[in-house]
């Protein structure tokens, strides 16, 4: 069993609270790739932090963040490892950064039933209610949350997300995709 200092828990909100630099809606914590904080000594520091994906190229802006926030907080010393194992998932948005994403005008990913590895099908590009097989929720216009929506393009903004269309109020917006 691993045992928590109240200094670790303080470190661990106070790096939890730096915002995500693609997302700044969200914070590190409700994107879950904040994974844990290790205090050695008095003023050193080593944070464990997962990208969302292999490669992500805000892992070093996240880095200097949670240095920056950590150092004026009196640490000397803040090491922050990328560890990839176990790999983020979506599953590991907070339902807080879930709502905030819809509010931000992105559809949130789908929560899943089932872990495990996330099936690709090249099916069709509109998902309408009726159109979604029962273990998977239609994606829901962040705009007028109708189920009638489109898929323009596999990648958005980030490659972590896909741009789609509504039917419904046409307007279009991004879709956080499962991962």
């Amino acid at each position: 069993m691993v045992t928590t200092t109240a200094l670790e828990t303080e470190l661990l909100e106070l790096a939890g609270a730096v915002p995500d630099p693609e997302l700044p809606v969200l914070t590190l914590h409700e994107l879950g790739v904040l994974r844990a904080v290790h205090v050695q000594g008095t003023d050193t520091v080593e944070v464990d932090l997962t990208p969302t994906y292999t490669g992500c190229p805000a892992i070093e802006a996240m880095t200097l963040d949670i240095e920056r926030v950590l150092r004026a907080h009196g640490m000397r010393e803040v090491t922050v490892r990328t560890v990839l194992a176990p790999a983020w998932s979506t599953d590991d948005i907070t339902p807080e950064g879930r709502r905030k994403l819809q509010e931000f005008g992105i559809a949130p990913p789908r929560v899943r039933e089932n872990f495990g590895p996330v099936p690709l099908p090249l099916g069709p590009t509109r998902t309408i209610a009726t159109d979604v097989t029962a273990d998977q929720d239609p994606v829901r216009c962040p705009h007028c949350y109708s189920t009638e929506t489109e898929l323009l393009s596999r990648f958005s903004s980030t490659a972590c997300k896909a741009l789609r269309r509504c039917l419904v109020c046409r307007e279009p917006f991004d879709h956080f995709k499962e991962l």
